[in-house]
């Protein structure tokens, strides 16, 4: 009997939470040091657009990070991002914190994570996933490989793929009513 694949919107309709790692998902997995030893990242705009669209929606958005860096605490200000756990030595435990803060479970979470230190979580959320380029590990632990590379606007991806399983996603241009077009 062949097997049966689900539908985005079956996979997708419990999803209520997505967290994030950074290093590898929101940036390229590079750490640039200056000469004078500041620490640098790049942030796609896609993904930052993407992350605010999905809590103008209403759902929440986090972050769990291996490392701390103040780069990523500006970026998540900016965004205005307020699950935020930098320095996590434990992924899992640290989402099941941000889960009981916004009310759901593990399985209504989505996570999307690229290396070994994100499989424990992927394993264990309603939704895995992981950008085109990372570990086999993380690779074998997902749900969904997605296209795009970390860094690239991976995370915009994945919202995009939820929000229109979800029937959420919507163009701006879309929400205007007739008289207000410009």
């Amino acid at each position: 009997m062949p097997v049966r694949l689900k539908s985005d919107q079956v996979i997708c309709e419990p999803i209520r939470c997505l967290l994030s790692d950074v290093d590898g998902v929101l940036t390229d997995g590079r750490i640039i040091y200056t000469s004078e030893g500041h620490e640098s990242k790049e942030f796609h705009a896609r993904d930052g657009l993407g992350i605010k669209r999905w809590m103008q929606s209403g759902l929440p958005f986090g972050i769990i990070t291996a490392r701390s860096s103040p780069i990523v605490s500006r970026r998540c200000e900016e965004l205005g991002v307020t699950h935020v756990v930098q320095a996590s030595r434990d992924k899992l435990q640290d989402a099941h914190a941000i889960a009981e803060t916004v009310g759901c479970t593990l399985g209504q979470m989505a996570y999307i994570g690229d290396d070994q230190p994100d499989v424990k979580l992927l394993r264990e959320v309603g939704l895995a996933a992981v950008p085109a380029d990372a570990a086999r590990d993380a690779k074998q632990a997902a749900h969904w490989i997605l296209k795009t590379d970390g860094g690239a606007g991976v995370v915009r991806e994945l919202i995009e793929r939820i929000m229109r399983a979800q029937a959420t996603w919507e163009l701006e241009s879309d929400r205007l009513k007739p008289d207000q077009s410009a």
